[in-house]
């Protein structure tokens, strides 16, 4: 059987004494970086004025929310119990351990607290949004690949990874999958939502198809992703994963009924 074997990459990049630089860390920053240069310049192409001084407000936001929301997520979603008995390793988030939903979570009562602020209709600023963050996801999920977490199911694939930090076996590079379609394929197709169909003129309609196709990526390439060790398989042979898709993507649908049907979102 034909694998592919990652060399070893050590997660942190530049060891600058007490700054380590790692890729994870990198991931994070360019993917805000790149998301919300897109962000601006989508809001200048469909003519949504925003001030410089809500952009700068909602970027230092996002940030705070995403980290927070993520880490959160992740302690009381994925391993509650062990956080609650060491609840200083919460704080280290430098050893892994992020939640895509918390984070979204976080991202969305962040933008809700600077469009408060600002009086701008949040959904506006979530469906821009919506197209920019398949960016983030890419850039993260390509993050997991370097550093040999969140890995695949054994696979006899000609295209499986060992994964030498893990063990010896041939898994699917399901980080890869998941960048491809949550991150590539989601970006492809939200942004031909917004550009060929302008549905950004429906407002909560992109944000609707973002949760509904996301939850169908991730739904998908859970299949193909080892369980977290510590959950297995939580319900009806379905992952952790796979229930929050589930939920993402009622959420979706109700979202864009609502666009549908009600002339004010």
């Amino acid at each position: 059987m034909l694998a592919v074997i990652l060399p070893h990459i050590d997660p942190v990049l530049a060891d600058l004494g007490p700054i380590q630089i790692r890729w994870y860390s990198l991931a994070y920053i360019f993917g805000i970086f790149f998301g919300t240069s897109y962000f601006q310049y989508l809001a200048k192409t469909i003519k949504i004025k925003l001030s410089r001084d809500f952009i700068d407000n909602f970027i230092i936001s996002i940030i705070l929310g995403i980290i927070i929301g993520g880490r959160l997520g992740f302690v009381l979603i994925y391993n509650p119990c062990y956080y609650l008995s060491h609840p200083i390793e919460i704080l280290k988030t430098w050893n892994g351990g992020m939640s895509f939903h918390g984070g979204l979570l976080g991202f969305c009562v962040a933008t809700l607290l600077a469009c408060r602020n600002y009086k701008i209709k949040i959904i506006t600023i979530l469906d821009l949004a919506a197209c920019c963050a398949p960016i983030g996801i890419f850039l993260g999920r390509i993050a997991n690949f370097v550093n040999s977490e969140l890995c695949g199911r054994a696979s006899k694939l000609p295209w499986a990874v060992v994964f030498p930090n893990v063990d010896s076996i041939a898994r699917h590079p399901s980080q890869i999958y998941e960048a491809l379609t949550e991150g590539l394929l989601l970006f492809i197709i939200l942004n031909i939502a917004l550009r060929k169909y302008k549905l950004y003129k429906h407002q909560g309609m992109l944000s609707g198809l973002f949760c509904i196709f996301y939850s169908l990526f991730r739904f998908f390439v859970e299949n193909f992703r080892q369980p977290d060790e510590h959950l297995g398989f939580v319900m009806y042979h379905l992952t952790m994963g796979q229930l929050l898709s589930v939920i993402m993507m009622i959420l979706g649908i109700i979202i864009i009924f609502k666009s549908k049907t009600s002339k004010k979102f």
